[in-house]
């Protein structure tokens, strides 16, 4: 059997070097270039060994990375130009390097190119482009996994017989020439496939880490980043990160790097596609795409040929599921779409899956918050441009704080997707594992556990001490809860001031030091800058919340008196649950398009585990008025229903009077939403509605779903319509009259604490 050295080369210089090499390697094959083969003579036994000329950057504090200079003097080290290829060759020996492919024999690649090339494409051709991937195969055995990135895609993609029989599938469909519908998937392909280089990953790392770098010092959880480096190995994963900043792809990208992954592809929007970004980030790996594309079928079919082939190679993908980043600091809801293409390609490839990397990226301070609150009050968006980027970069000069990176346990799409059943559901379940799993991991951080004391308490001033007696109950029941809470270090004393001046500096709270004690209280008309900083954590508190709601539904007479408590769960079937699990599940309803919420047992579950916290003897005891009371008054300082659910019961309050007082049986969204955002600011001005930070759009917004979803938007019949407008307005008043109860009870704590402090003071 013979052989063939097939060399790609460039430089009359590579081919000195890799006739060397092959002299030494293979002695006696013959070195020749694609263009030197002639396919049709060659012996179907022949041995073809791809080979390469690589040229490594020098080291630059211990790393080989180009730098920017290299650039600006438009040099690029991993690509010399023929003429500094022999003095790189003579004063930098280390810095050449060969590699070698894994070879093929002539016949089969003439199997392969039979079953897997569209006709028209030439055997040379094909083995071009086989030989250039196994070449890169092997140099990334040099360079390391942290440097993968696919090349050739668009020329694997639009060759292949699969992409060219779906495009003339789709031509039929549409009633268009094959010609037409596969020219136009190629160039929309080309639009938005990333040409990913390693030079271009070294400039767009060194150019835009300025954005980072300086503003937040990076924390990551590193056992769980060496499972998934471990799980790397045998998966491709896709990372799906909760989205608070412009600069989460890039702490993300970062993160990986260091610790020698393959960079992930980056699924992003077309809005951060301008120059200079633009073209930078899209040789770096970000693959920009439209916010909306189900009108365009051919943009569809070539975005699912795309996410297929990535699948089918097994690289990393990352993209933001929410579609944009949180305007309230909660996650929002998740965007089915990319998601469906991924699952898709995942259940069409034998054997093919891909690996969920839940992941939480939260900040001590995020400058981006305050223009994220006044577009949620306002409805409009700055839109970005240089002049926004230039803004931005220099917004990022301070000192901000840690960003703190989190992962949750991460699962396989294919049995994610194989749990989750048949039906419309079925992304619906994987999803929610994915927003689950990101909160779980998110953890608490002290500016974000500062906030949700502040702004639950009496719209004062408080001295530090006075805040740090409101946050060591809360500290209590997060160990309790075992959650991932703050350094309790930074909530009392010296650090409790550290994390006062953060919130300060971010201008979350204003202070005041011209008397005998310091306070701080929150900023005038920033209370939705400070409910983003608590939205953060929230979702930790919402089942304690529901618990604290469903206990008082007892004292209310809505459940039986005196009933035996029940159990955690008495049935799947609503019909046999407990009164009180049909009230928390009534709560859980009204709430469904804020939080995500497990399915209905595993809900429960979690309620039982609350109320272990709060009376253990909870299964066995009675409930009645008395018990509840005492109950709750002997939890002094974490009663959390008001604190957590406030705002998102005011926003439900705002938008079902708008609908009740509106004349129309099919009104128009925008206007309902314009005409809350009027309403709540009076209602907050009236002192009607208690938390200034519910006059939000977006709350408003999550208020319209519930209410369209319980037909009090659009309904068959009008009478049917006001009818359940008033029925749920009726539920809203129901429940804040709860909360004022609450906050009763909270005073009688306060005040009962008041007075065992003066005793043992001996006043």
């Amino acid at each position: 059997m013979g052989e063939i050295v097939l060399a790609d080369v460039r430089t009359a210089i590579e081919h000195e070097i890799l006739s060397e090499w092959s002299a030494k390697h293979h002695p006696g094959v013959s070195i020749r270039t694609l263009d030197e083969v002639d396919f049709d003579d060659t012996d179907a036994d022949t041995l073809l060994i791809p080979a390469r000329v690589v040229w490594l950057p020098p080291v630059r504090r211990g790393e080989r990375k180009v730098a920017l200079a290299d650039v600006i003097a438009l040099s690029n080290p991993r690509r010399p130009p023929a003429f500094r290829q022999a003095a790189i060759r003579k004063l930098g020996p280390d810095r050449v390097r060969v590699v070698e492919g894994e070879p093929a024999t002539v016949a089969d690649l003439r199997v392969q190119h039979r079953e897997r090339q569209a006709s028209g494409t030439t055997l040379s051709a094909f083995v071009g482009l086989q030989a250039s991937i196994a070449a890169e195969r092997a140099e990334l055995e040099l360079v390391g996994t942290r440097y993968k990135v696919p090349r050739l895609v668009a020329e694997q993609i639009t060759s292949s017989a699969g992409f060219q029989a779906g495009a003339a599938q789709l031509a039929g469909e549409l009633g268009r020439t094959t010609s037409s519908v596969l020219q136009e998937a190629t160039d929309k392909l080309g639009s938005f496939v990333a040409t990913q280089s390693r030079l271009m990953r070294d400039i767009f790392t060194s150019t835009f880490s300025g954005l980072y770098e300086r503003a937040w010092s990076v924390s990551v959880d590193l056992d769980t980043l060496g499972e998934l480096r471990a799980l790397n190995k045998s998966s491709s994963l896709v990372f799906l990160p909760s989205h608070r900043s412009y600069v989460d792809s890039l702490i993300l990208a970062s993160v990986l790097h260091q610790h020698d992954f393959p960079p992930n592809l980056v699924l992003g929007g077309e809005n951060l596609a301008f120059w200079p970004m633009g073209p930078i980030a899209r040789r770096a790996g970000t693959i920009f795409i439209r916010r909306k594309f189900g009108s365009d079928p051919v943009y569809k079919y070539a975005m699912r040929a795309y996410l297929a082939f990535i699948v089918d190679k097994r690289f990393n993908l990352e993209w933001y599921i929410e579609g944009g980043r949180s305007r309230t600091g909660k996650l929002r809801p998740p965007m089915l779409g990319l998601l469906a293409y991924v699952a898709d390609a995942v259940e069409a490839l034998d054997g093919a899956d891909v690996m969920v990397v839940p992941t939480s990226i939260v900040y001590d301070q995020l400058p981006e918050i305050t223009t994220m609150a006044r577009e949620s009050a306002s409805g409009t968006k700055t839109p970005e441009d240089l002049k926004w980027l230039l803004g931005y970069a220099r917004g990022q000069r301070e000192y901000r704080g840690e960003a703190r990176v989190r992962f949750g346990a991460p699962f396989s799409l294919r049995e994610a997707l194989a749990k989750a059943g048949d039906g419309r559901s079925r992304l619906d379940k994987v999803a929610f594992q994915v927003m689950d799993e990101i909160n779980a991991a998110t953890p608490i951080s002290a500016t974000s556990l500062a906030s949700f004391a502040l702004l639950g308490a009496e719209d004062r001033a408080y001295t530090a001490h006075e805040v740090e007696v409101i946050l060591a109950p809360l500290l209590t029941y997060i160990a309790a809860r075992e959650l991932p809470g703050p350094d309790p270090a930074l909530c009392r004393g010296a650090g409790l001031l550290t994390t006062l001046r953060e919130l300060t500096d971010a201008g979350v709270l204003e202070t005041f030091d011209g008397g005998p004690d310091q306070v701080w209280t929150i900023a005038p008309d920033n209370h939705a800058v400070a409910a983003y900083y608590r939205n953060g954590a929230i979702h930790h508190f919402v089942d304690r919340a529901i618990v604290e709601l469903g206990m008082l539904a007892i004292s209310d007479g809505d459940v039986v008196q005196g009933a035996p408590a029940p159990d955690a769960v008495a049935s799947e079937g609503d019909g046999l649950l407990g009164p009180a699990q049909q009230e928390a599940l009534r709560i859980r309803d009204l709430l469904k398009f804020e939080f995500f919420f497990p399915a209905k047992v595993e809900f429960l579950h979690r309620l039982g585990g609350e109320l272990d916290l709060i009376a253990p003897d909870w299964r066995t005891t009675k409930y009645t008025q008395e018990w509840v009371h005492q109950t709750l008054l002997s939890s002094a300082g974490m009663l959390l229903a008001r604190r957590t659910l406030q705002a998102f019961f005011d926003a439900q309050l705002v938008v079902a009077q708008c609908l009740v007082s509106t004349e129309s049986d099919n009104p128009d969204k925008d206007v309902v939403l314009t005409e809350c955002l009027g309403l709540g600011k009076q209602l907050s001005m009236q002192g009607v509605i208690q938390s200034k930070d519910s006059v939000s759009r977006e709350l408003y917004d999550a208020a319209y779903q519930l209410a369209d979803n319980r037909g009090a938007v659009h309904e068959d019949s009008a009478d049917q319509v006001t009818l359940n407008r008033q029925r749920w307005l009726g539920e809203v008043q129901q429940l804040r009259s709860r909360l004022i109860r609450l906050a009763a009870i909270e005073a009688e704590q306060v005040a009962a604490h008041q007075m065992d402090t003066q005793v043992g003071d001996g006043k």
